[in-house]
């Protein structure tokens, strides 16, 4: 299966909290799922991380995740993110969950979160431990 990751998922895992165990087993799946990764929520697991001063987690994030496992890092174009309006406007989305959504749409990716925002979509999502079930 083809995942776009969202932020909260490496966050939980990064940050240890509540849900890291169940992040941190679909983040193990890399053998078994293709992970995608948009250059939004790369930016956004950074910032908390910098903010907290936390550069060397940011750092072995990279490296876990992005260089040796291969996590496939997409983006938008400016074109495509005029997408993001309507998108917003019909499934009442904020920025972020917006551009995952027209990301997961562009690219045919199944979004995994833990945000219950995109259930309001017409490609939902699936939380990690969903996943892992099969």
């Amino acid at each position: 299966m083809k995942l776009l990751l969202d932020t909260n998922v490496f966050l939980e895992v990064i940050l240890r909290q509540e849900r890291a165990e169940e992040a941190g087993a679909v983040l193990a799946a890399y053998d078994r799922h293709e992970l995608f990764i948009t250059i939004f929520s790369l930016h956004s697991v950074g910032v908390p991380l910098f903010r907290e001063g936390k550069h060397d987690a940011f750092q072995q994030f990279l490296a876990d995740m992005i260089l040796d496992v291969g996590t496939a890092v997409i983006a938008l174009s400016p074109e495509e993110m005029q997408g993001m309006a309507s998108a917003a406007r019909k499934f009442k989305l904020d920025f972020d969950d917006a551009y995952q959504y027209v990301a997961a749409e562009k690219y045919g990716l199944t979004i995994v979160s833990f945000d219950g925002d995109f259930d309001r979509t017409e490609l939902g999502r699936k939380t990690p431990a969903e996943v892992l079930k099969g």
